[in-house]
């Protein structure tokens, strides 16, 4: 078994909170759970938030890439499969 610490609990809104002692290491804004398991408790991190994906970075290393001309963006009418089945299409 590691190294035991102490901590004490106290009133945080309508919550009850428990501080966690920095020689643990946690990070903040990490998210938890927290089980009874007869009568002791057992605190799990979920796991470190998901980092999110930058478009702006990958896009902006492409270089052969152009913005879409008003002109190109123009399409063929065609029957879509719920327009075909509900019969309010009209071509």
């Amino acid at each position: 078994m590691g190294k035991e610490y102490r901590a004490k609990s106290f009133k945080s809104g309508n919550s009850v909170a428990i501080r966690m002692p920095a020689a643990l290491g946690i990070e903040p804004d990490r998210e938890w759970t927290i089980t009874e398991q007869n009568g002791e408790y057992v605190v799990r991190e979920i796991g470190a938030p998901r980092r999110k994906f930058n478009i702006d970075k990958v896009a902006g290393s492409a270089t052969n890439l152009k913005p879409i001309r008003p002109e190109d963006r123009v399409f063929e009418e065609r029957p879509l499969r719920w327009d075909l089945l509900s019969g309010s299409y009209d071509a």
